[in-house]
């Protein structure tokens, strides 16, 4: 599922100068995950009217999306992994599709770097709306949600390329913490902190396997653009070359049917651990 896999670290290159000049972790084993499927004998509805009453309803939304930046002294891989309320439902004949984003975690791959993205930026962002497409293949019903480009840290026209003035006149403050953009925190060890401020214009498409087991299992395709239009400190004013990796079992969906009265960040994190995997890590190079 396209999510505006809403967030996407770019940490400039010589920031990991300061960071050992060892080689980073690897990434895990492909794919992360493989979800329960249910009962194989369970034969999916034969027509679409049943599986789109079957599909409408409130989910609970787990995504991760792998990155990797080359800009660095040393490849940087991040995993994003973001958590929210989708929901699906009927209107004029349409399934709609409505995302909700209420809190992310960024892993990097080197255990001496944080970078962190404030719940107050991710419930900032505001995908669009949009009809999605149902189709059987293979006997299996399958969900394309396609893009809805959405800005955040900026006003504007999603529809056209982000901007590139830092001094933009339809800059905002989402995070409302007094910065252009919304702020991402770094941190390298005990020595080094500060933050960057970017603006984003999110780009996500998702691919969805409608599942026996009641739930909504795919992938991520993320070509969202950034852009970093200041910093806490100057050697941090810069671009990165940040792209998704493409092996798709290393960005997973899963969307977990749940009661419609749970709506708040709050109660999601509460049921984390009951309906959704561990969060992926980064492995250890083998010597």
């Amino acid at each position: 599922m396209k999510k505006g896999k809403w967030l996407f670290p770019g940490l400039p290159a010589f920031l990991f100068i300061l960071i050992s000049c060892s080689g980073p972790l690897d990434w895990p084993q492909s794919p992360l995950y493989n979800f329960e499927k249910g009962k194989s004998g369970i034969t999916q509805p034969a027509d679409s009217e049943s599986v789109l009453r079957e599909i409408a309803g409130h989910y609970a939304h787990y995504d991760v999306v792998a990155y990797e930046d080359t800009t660095t002294r040393t490849i940087m891989r991040t995993f994003i992994i973001s958590y929210g309320f989708t929901d699906f439902y009927m209107e004029s004949g349409r399934l709609m599709q409505s995302d909700r984003f209420v809190h992310a975690e960024q892993k990097l791959s080197r255990k001496n770097a944080e970078s962190v993205f404030s719940d107050e930026a991710v419930q900032a962002i505001k995908p669009r709306v949009r009809e999605v497409e149902l189709f059987l293949k293979d006997g299996v019903w399958n969900i394309y949600s396609p893009e809805s480009p959405s800005l955040l840290g900026i006003e504007g026209d999603p529809m056209k390329p982000l901007s590139t003035d830092p001094n933009d006149p339809n800059l905002t403050d989402p995070d409302k913490d007094g910065h252009p953009g919304v702020t991402v925190q770094i941190s390298v060890g005990k020595f080094f902190r500060g933050e960057i401020y970017l603006t984003r214009r999110e780009i996500f498409s998702n691919y969805l396997t409608m599942n026996n087991n009641g739930t909504l299992s795919g992938y991520v395709i993320d070509r969202s653009e950034q852009f970093v239009v200041g910093a806490s400190k100057k050697i941090l004013n810069q671009e990165s070359n940040n792209f998704q990796h493409p092996d798709k079992g290393l960005n997973p969906v899963l969307l977990v049917k749940i009661d419609p009265e749970i709506d708040t960040p709050e109660e999601l994190m509460e049921i984390r651990n009951d309906i959704f995997p561990e969060e992926p890590e980064f492995r250890r190079r083998k010597n």
